[in-house]
């Protein structure tokens, strides 16, 4: 996150998230010390205490790494002002805090994907195991998911990303998104039916994921036409996401054989050296391509009964200055 704004007294104390790459200190969830090594002032304190939850928030509603740290600076600036004896709960408020900044920019967001050049994706997250071991918020964060989340209304998002994801009390996103509670219920029940209708279908658990992506790897580093088509289904559809700076399928590809075959030509005509790393990316198996030794693309698939349906090529660099380090994802 950038540097909020520094200042004589504790309380302004720059306070950043562990996904930015500035350390502040080596403060962790729970437990915080300032500069000097003594404690933080009660604010400083609630806030890194909950920063990963807070940038976890911020993410799965704008799917951009980027604009959740600019939303936590936010957060914070806001915070700083409160009047911590009139706060009840202080995780409940600084997830309130959170959500309208994030429903904010998720509007503003929404104006800049109308003009983003060729298909807009989710900013890729290198994530720790513990993310791939909660289920829930494995899937809540996975690059298919957050395309389903795409199709909802800001509101829809923010109250079945709190609800859903989070399990917050029905009063508690109410008065995050500034709705009546009967509005609120409403709205997560149309969401849920939203969702449920385009979420992929039949589970597949980390080892298949895992054989899956090997098969799929093998097949493209080998040339191998047919074992491609044998892990893809027949309407798998590929998405590119080059930001229009880096060169990307500007339109969705749709049907193995399409897939398959510009997949295999698109490598044979390249000139370099290039490597698959297999990661976890938003909590499932993906895959890293470097050419030459450089980050070039993340490949994150979706998977129904078995099958990769869908498979998300992000090339944009500006998408990929997260991918040095894990991030921490928190519910």
């Amino acid at each position: 996150m950038r540097e909020t704004p520094q200042g004589p007294n504790e309380r302004e104390k720059p306070v950043t998230s562990e996904n930015s790459g500035r350390e502040q200190g080596d403060a962790t969830e729970g437990t915080a010390a300032g500069a000097d090594g003594g404690p933080l002032d009660p604010a400083t304190d609630a806030f890194v205490a909950h920063r990963n939850l807070l940038f976890t928030v911020a993410y799965e509603m704008l799917g951009s790494a980027a604009d959740a740290e600019d939303v936590l600076q936010e957060t914070w600036l806001k915070w700083a002002e409160v009047d911590l004896d009139t706060v009840r709960d202080r995780r409940a408020y600084l997830v309130r805090i959170t959500t309208r900044q994030a429903l904010n920019r998720l509007r503003t967001l929404g104006r800049r994907k109308e003009s983003y050049v060729g298909s807009w994706l989710p900013e890729p997250l290198l994530t720790t195991p513990d993310v791939a071991e909660d289920v829930e918020l494995a899937d809540s964060v996975s690059t298919a998911m957050m395309l389903v989340l795409e199709t909802l209304s800001p509101t829809e998002r923010a109250v079945f990303v709190l609800r859903e994801v989070f399990e917050l009390d029905y009063d508690e996103i109410a008065e995050a998104v500034d709705k009546s509670l009967a509005a609120v219920r409403q709205t997560v029940h149309r969401a849920r039916a939203h969702v449920a209708a385009r979420r992929p279908r039949g589970e597949v658990s980390a080892t298949e994921s895992r054989k899956a992506l090997a098969a799929f790897q093998r097949a493209v580093e080998t040339g191998d036409l047919q074992g491609l088509l044998d892990v893809l289904s027949p309407d798998v559809v590929l998405l590119g996401d080059g930001g229009g700076i880096k060169q990307a399928v500007l339109r969705p590809v749709i049907g193995a054989d399409k897939v398959a075959r510009l997949v295999l030509g698109g490598l044979v005509k390249l000139d370099v050296e290039v490597r698959m790393d297999p990661a976890q990316v938003n909590g499932h198996p993906a895959l890293i391509i470097r050419l030459d030794g450089e980050l070039d693309t993340v490949v994150t698939v979706r998977f129904d009964d078995g099958r990769i349906t869908g498979l998300y090529a992000v090339r944009n660099p500006e998408k990929l200055t997260q991918m040095g380090r894990p991030t921490t994802l928190h519910r």
